[in-house]
């Protein structure tokens, strides 16, 4: 089963917190930013060749994003 690529970020936060169940926690989004940019990495070789440049850098300012969301979250909950 395909699925078509989020063009926003609320389409690409549902694909990876609901359907893929994957939680946006910071140590995750981290990670992913830093094999994105890897370009040595090799799953960041085959997202390339598979979705294009344009999706990657939207996909590495998704990421981006939601640091910074999960930053402000962070933020709003100190006392």
């Amino acid at each position: 089963m395909s699925f078509p690529l989020p063009d926003s970020y609320t389409e690409w936060r549902h694909c990876i917190t609901e359907i893929c169940g994957i939680p946006l926690g910071e140590s995750f989004i981290r990670e992913r930013l830093a094999a994105l940019d890897d370009d040595n990495d090799h799953m960041t070789r085959k997202f390339i060749e598979l979705y294009g440049r344009k999706h990657w850098k939207q996909t590495k300012d998704w990421f981006t994003r939601a640091l910074k969301d999960q930053g402000e979250k962070n933020d709003s909950q100190k006392p």
